[in-house]
């Protein structure tokens, strides 16, 4: 444990991981511009943008046993050298089948970084310093999401599908390349036993019975399926001359209330009652939203609501976990459960929503917010045990 933080360096990997939520971002926001590329592909175009998540629910705690296995500073180096030669791969348009397997290669390049950075994270910061560099790093989703809405997009749109992906196969070579330079392994921790299937079974058990390793990733798992949800069906039912104000303004509150209010509060309260509360607040402007459909305000409270939990949730994982190779392991546990909140959310928020319209979006997003609460209150019970 360090007692001095070496911010440049903290900064260059939530760099590396706003490439790691690029590789997301990079194909959302020109989806409706794929089929000029790929006219023949008709449904299929949505494998290209699910697959990277797919691999997540399939491998998320396999790449945190991985990743612990193979030393957290070789997994990100490797991980952002693959995915910068995946990006100029894509830039070349490849045949469907191929652009299909480059995202299954993406999808394991983004669980190492995802898993891998901020466990370094949390071993190069001093622990006064954790709540701030972990919330920073609980933001990379929602800034590389709006840097690509912002520039990604028109680029593309300027200079063709090719210059986009090239354009982040160069940044994710740029932070290999002063990564490996700047970044030392972390002291060597006990061997780690043989990766296995059956091993790979047990280590499942092993985290999921955890009280302090899963207790992230639980939460995460019903904030995920949340936030992307909300964002998603919710303009619809806004004012349509306020819609892309709220839209743009929801992600940005909610990384402005983590990196204010969040860290502040981190400085008071264990960062698990910081995502309870996250949770508890959430559900109140959920409330509010369903008594005023659509209000600006309620909007913005919520997103902010939804703020604490999202930094918070990463600062979790060292207060729970003391040793790189736990806190590598809670990291894989928040990827999967992260993806599956983002792969179930969507459709079962329009589901609702098509069976009982506006009343089942606070109806099922403020059941998720208490299940959230619920979940962290009972695995707070059992760690007190």
């Amino acid at each position: 444990m360090t007692d001095k933080t070496s911010f440049p360096l903290v900064f260059a990997l939530w760099g590396a991981g706003l490439g790691a939520a690029a590789q997301y971002g990079k194909v959302s926001v020109i989806f409706d511009l794929l089929p000029e590329a790929y006219p023949e592909a008709g449904a299929a175009l949505g494998f290209v943008v699910s697959l990277v998540g797919f691999i997540g629910i399939l491998f998320g705690v396999a790449a945190g046993l991985l990743v612990a296995r193979i030393r957290y500073r070789r997994a990100l180096l490797s991980a952002l050298w693959l995915g910068a030669a995946v990006s100029l791969t894509q830039a070349l348009l490849p045949p469907l089948p191929w652009m299909l397997l480059s995202r299954v290669a993406e999808g394991l390049s983004h669980l190492a970084i995802v898993v891998a950075a901020p466990t370094l994270i949390a071993q190069i910061s001093a622990p006064r310093h954790r709540g701030f560099t972990l919330t920073l790093w609980g933001t990379f989703f929602g800034v590389a999401f709006a840097v690509l809405a912002f520039a990604g997009r028109p680029l593309a749109i300027a200079w063709g599908l090719p210059a986009l992906f090239a354009a982040h196969g160069l940044y994710m070579a740029g932070f290999a390349l002063y990564l490996s330079a700047r970044l030392r392994a972390l002291p060597a921790e006990a061997a780690q036993p043989a990766f296995s299937l059956s091993g790979l079974l047990r280590d499942h058990g092993v985290i999921y019975r955890s009280a302090s390793l899963a207790a992230p990733a639980a939460g995460w798992l019903f904030y995920t399926f949340s936030f992307v949800s909300v964002l998603t069906v919710l303009p619809p039912y806004l004012d349509p001359d306020l819609r892309n104000v709220i839209m743009g303004a929801m992600p940005l509150t909610s990384i402005a209330v983590s990196m204010t209010l969040g860290v502040v509060l981190l400085r008071r309260l264990t960062a698990v009652q910081v995502v309870e509360l996250g949770f508890a607040l959430s559900a109140l402007a959920v409330l509010w939203l369903w008594a005023q459909p659509g209000a600006m305000l309620a909007c913005l409270a919520l997103a902010g609501a939804m703020g604490l939990i999202q930094g918070a949730s990463f600062a979790a994982v060292p207060q729970l976990n003391d040793t790189a190779t736990g806190q590598a392991r809670a990291n894989g546990a928040m990827a999967q459960m992260g993806n599956i909140g983002n792969t179930i959310g969507t459709p079962i928020m329009a589901a609702g929503l098509s069976i009982a319209g506006y009343t089942a979006l606070p109806l099922l997003a403020g059941g998720a917010f208490a299940l959230g609460l619920a979940a962290h209150l009972w695995l707070a019970r059992l760690r007190r045990n």
